[in-house]
C-alpha cells in the first residue's frame, strides 16, 4: 500500500508539485520579459493597485537602491523576488501561502477547540504551558498581565511548604509568602504591600480613626484572600506601633478577626527590633567587626547594635543574627509621628533641623549607645538601614525612572552621596518631591521626617558608608519560622541574595 500523508496519495503530491514548478517557470519567463520591455505585470490574486492602477507587485519591481546607493536592474530584482527560494523564505512560518491549492492546505489537521489555550481572568497559565513564557505572551495577546502589587513571584511551588509573614505597621500593610530554598534562602511566591496610614492622627487623639481602620481592613481582606489561596504551613501575623499605642487597638484587631478571619498579634518593641535584625542581618559586612542596624518605621524606629566578634567574622555557622546583638533601643518616633508634629509638606531648613534635634534627644537617652565605641572605626564598622527612607534615598541617588528593588537592595552609599540627596530634598517643595518617581505623592510629606531620623543616627555613629536593605520584618519572620520548622537542619546557612 503506498505511503500517504493524511488522505492525499504521495503520487498525487508529486504530480501536483511538478505542475506547480512548470507554472512557476512559465510565470517567471513572462515576468522577466515584461520587466525587460518596461511593461508592468498584471496584479495577482485580486490585489488592487495602490498607485495609478499599477499592481503591488509592479511597485516592488521598481529599481531598488543598492547598498552603495546605485539603482539595480529591474529584471534582476524581478527574478529574485519571484524565485521559488524567495517565496519559500517569505512565507516561512505562515499558516498558508496565498494561492495555495486547497488539497495542500487540508494536509494540516484541523485544530480542535480543546487544543486552543484559554486565558483566564485569574491570571493563571493554561495547563501544560510554562508560567514565565505564558506571562510574556499573555501581554502581547491581550491576556491578563501579572497581578499588580507584587514582584519577584516565582513559579508554582508544588508540594513545597509555604510560609507567610504579615506586618501591619503605622504606615504600611505588607504580606510576604515564600518557600524555603537551600542554605537559608527562600523564594517569594506571593506578596502584597499597601500604604494604609493606620496611625494617621494617632499622636494627637490617642485612637485609631475610622477612616484609617477602614483602609487597613480593606488591605487585610486582600491579604486574607491570598493566604487562603495557598496551602500555608506556617504563618505569623503581627501589628506594631500603631496598635501598641492606640487605646482602641485591641478593638480594631477584633474587628479585623470578624471581617477577615485574620488573628494578628501585637508585638513589643524588642521583638520588632529582633525581627528587623533577622530580616536584613545577612547584609552586614561579613568581614566587619560590627554594625549599627536601624529600621525607620511609621510610628517608631528601632536600632540594633551588632557585634560580630561574639562568634567570629566571615561565617554565620547557621546561627540567627539575634545571637550577635550587643544592644538595642526603640524610639517612639517614626516618619508619620515626626511629620505630624513638625509638618511634612512645607519643610524648611530650620524645621528640618528641629526634627533632627528631637531625634537626637531620644538617642542620647540610649544607655548602650557606646557599647561599640571600642570597635567603632570607619574601616571595621558600618551602618545598615532598612526602611522606606533609605531605599528612597538610594533610588533618588541612582536617578531611577521608577523604583527597582533589584538595583537598591544591598547597595552601598557613601557619606557624601547621602548628604547630597538629603540637601537636595530639603531644597525641594512638596510638589517637586512628589514628582520624583522614587518618592511619589504618598510619601512626599514623609520622606524628610525619615531623613531627619537618619541624620540623627549618623551624628551618633558617624560612618563613611551605609548599606541599604530592601527587606526587614517580614523576612525576619520568615527566617524564624523556617528555622523553627527545621527546614535547614544540617545545612550551612548563607547570606540571602
Amino acid at each position: 500500500m503506498p505511503a500517504t500523508t493524511g488522505d492525499v496519495p504521495e503520487a498525487a503530491l508529486s504530480q501536483h508539485a511538478a505542475g506547480e514548478n512548470r507554472k512557476a517557470a512559465k510565470r517567471q519567463r513572462r515576468r522577466r520579459g515584461a520587466a525587460a520591455t518596461g511593461h508592468g505585470v498584471p496584479a495577482r490574486d485580486g490585489i488592487s493597485a495602490r498607485n495609478g492602477g499599477s499592481s503591488a507587485l509592479a511597485e516592488q519591481t521598481v529599481a531598488p537602491v543598492q547598498a552603495d546607493g546605485e539603482p539595480g536592474g529591474q529584471a534582476r530584482q524581478a527574478n529574485r523576488q519571484n524565485s521559488k527560494r524567495w517565496r519559500r523564505r517569505k512565507q516561512k512560518g505562515k499558516a498558508s501561502v496565498p494561492g495555495q491549492p486547497d488539497m495542500l492546505r487540508n494536509l494540516r489537521p484541523p485544530v480542535q477547540p480543546s487544543q486552543v489555550p484559554s486565558f483566564s481572568s485569574s491570571g493563571t497559565a493554561p495547563a501544560g504551558r510554562p508560567r514565565s513564557n505564558w506571562r510574556n505572551n499573555a501581554r502581547r495577546r491581550g491576556g491578563q498581565p501579572a497581578p499588580a502589587g507584587h514582584t519577584g513571584r516565582g513559579p508554582a511551588h508544588g508540594s513545597q511548604p509555604v510560609f507567610a509573614a504579615l506586618d501591619l505597621g503605622t504606615n504600611n500593610c505588607r504580606l510576604l509568602m515564600a518557600v524555603p530554598q537551600a542554605h537559608g534562602g527562600f523564594r517569594v511566591v506571593d506578596a502584597f504591600s499597601r500604604i494604609v496610614r493606620l496611625g494617621e492622627g494617632l499622636a494627637a487623639t490617642g485612637v485609631l480613626s475610622k477612616d484609617a481602620m477602614d483602609r487597613a481592613v480593606d488591605a487585610l481582606a486582600i491579604c486574607a484572600a491570598k493566604l487562603r489561596s495557598h496551602k500555608v504551613s506556617g504563618k505569623r501575623l503581627i501589628a506594631t506601633e500603631a496598635c501598641r499605642r492606640a487605646s482602641n487597638g485591641m478593638e480594631f484587631l477584633e474587628r479585623v478577626r470578624r471581617v477577615t478571619g485574620l488573628e494578628l498579634e501585637i508585638v513589643d518593641r524588642e521583638t520588632e527590633a529582633r525581627l528587623a535584625a533577622e530580616g536584613c542581618g545577612s547584609l552586614v559586612d561579613r568581614h566587619a567587626d560590627g554594625a549599627v542596624l536601624f529600621d525607620i518605621g511609621g510610628g517608631s524606629s528601632e536600632l540594633i547594635l551588632v557585634d560580630r566578634r561574639k562568634h567570629g567574622k566571615g561565617h554565620s555557622g547557621g546561627r540567627l543574627i539575634s545571637g550577635l546583638i550587643a544592644g538595642w533601643t526603640s524610639m517612639p518616633l517614626g516618619v508619620v509621628t515626626l511629620s505630624e508634629h513638625h509638618g511634612g509638606r512645607n519643610v524648611t531648613p530650620h524645621s528640618f533641623a528641629l526634627m533632627v534635634e528631637e531625634v537626637s534627644a531620644h538617642l542620647e537617652a540610649f544607655e548602650e549607645r557606646h557599647s561599640l565605641a571600642d570597635i567603632w572605626h570607619p574601616a571595621r564598622t558600618h551602618l545598615l538601614g532598612t526602611s522606606g527612607t533609605v531605599t528612597t534615598i538610594a533610588g533618588v541617588h541612582l536617578e531611577l525612572p521608577r523604583y527597582d528593588r533589584r538595583k537598591v537592595d544591598g547597595i552601598w552609599l557613601s557619606d557624601g552621596q547621602i548628604d547630597k540627596v538629603i540637601n537636595d530634598l530639603v531644597a525641594m517643595d512638596y510638589d517637586q518631591r512628589a514628582m520624583n518617581p522614587c518618592i511619589g505623592r504618598e510619601r512626599a510629606d514623609l520622606v524628610l521626617a525619615g531623613c531627619a531620623i537618619l541624620q540623627a543616627i549618623r551624628q551618633v555613629w558617624p560612618s563613611p558608608r551605609l548599606r541599604v536593605a530592601d527587606r526587614g520584618l517580614r523576612e525576619g519572620i520568615l527566617s524564624e519560622l523556617m528555622h523553627a520548622a527545621g527546614v535547614w537542619e544540617g545545612e550551612e546557612v548563607r547570606a540571602r541574595p
